[in-house]
């Protein structure tokens, strides 16, 4: 578990190393090339994970399950928001049922802690879901990524598993999503591109995201701009900064922590 820069999280916990390209959001994902800079720094855990093609560094398909990271969260006494598998996606093909239980299993020994579950394939997070746990922990969130209109249909997945908060990160935004239903989704997540090869995002395309929560009384978070700014120009993430209609959007969904 590391302590990060993620807007929306407090900690990062990785007991899977690996992914694979699901759909055009995974493109310029930031894992592949940090998985690279860890194969060179000598952690084990990420070696052989990415190749190269043309001059980018991506997953070779290669996924690892690591059983030492499982205790992690056990040693962590003040409650925290953790981001799962900030570096792969725990309902992967390659992930067996029996890793994903004992995970299941490590965050029910902590309630203490929130854990925020990424996904692109949340058809196979609803088969894991509806076998082995149909009665949500109340420390869970799962989410799907949805980066345009071509996976929206991961939304109608999500909001069929249970769930004590469901999400969706709207991030990289790389078109729009059009009219989406949202009902039943207790938090949304907007965020441009960042990096050298970042696709542009659009700010009526955050406005339809918007008003589309305040129909559905989602929270709202608005992460970044990432490398183009609101007036479709390139900067650094930090120049282009969070602010958008004049404000920084932190909000959060409704949870005791």
């Amino acid at each position: 578990m590391a302590e990060t820069q993620i807007e929306w999280t407090d900690a990062t916990w990785n007991p899977v190393a690996g992914c694979s390209i699901q759909s055009a959001g995974c493109t310029n994902c930031y894992a592949m090339q940090m998985a690279k800079r860890l194969e060179a720094m000598g952690t084990p855990k990420y070696v052989g994970l990415t190749r190269k093609s043309g001059k980018r560094t991506i997953w070779n398909g290669v996924v690892r399950e690591d059983r030492n990271a499982l205790q992690i969260p056990l040693k962590w006494r003040k409650p925290r928001k953790i981001f799962v598998n900030s570096m792969s996606d725990l309902f992967h093909p390659e992930v067996s049922d029996e890793f994903i239980l004992e995970v299941w299993e490590v965050m029910r020994q902590t309630p203490h802690h929130h854990y925020q579950i990424l996904t692109k394939r949340p058809d196979r997070m609803a088969q894991i879901i509806g076998k082995h746990f149909p009665k949500p922990l109340p420390n869970v969130w799962l989410g799907t990524s949805v980066e345009n209109s071509e996976v929206t249909h991961r939304i109608d997945e999500l909001r069929d598993i249970p769930a004590a908060i469901r999400f969706i990160s709207f991030e990289p935004l790389i078109g729009a999503v059009g009219d989406v239903d949202l009902s039943g989704i207790h938090w949304a997540i907007v965020g441009g591109e960042s990096g050298h090869a970042a696709r542009p995002i659009k700010e009526e395309w955050i406005d339809e995201i918007h008003n589309q929560c305040l129909d559905f009384n989602t929270a709202f978070f608005f992460k970044q701009w990432g490398t183009w700014g609101k007036d479709n120009k390139r900067r650094s993430k930090k120049a282009n900064g969070r602010s958008y209609k004049g404000r920084v959007w932190d909000e959060m969904p409704s949870v005791a922590m």
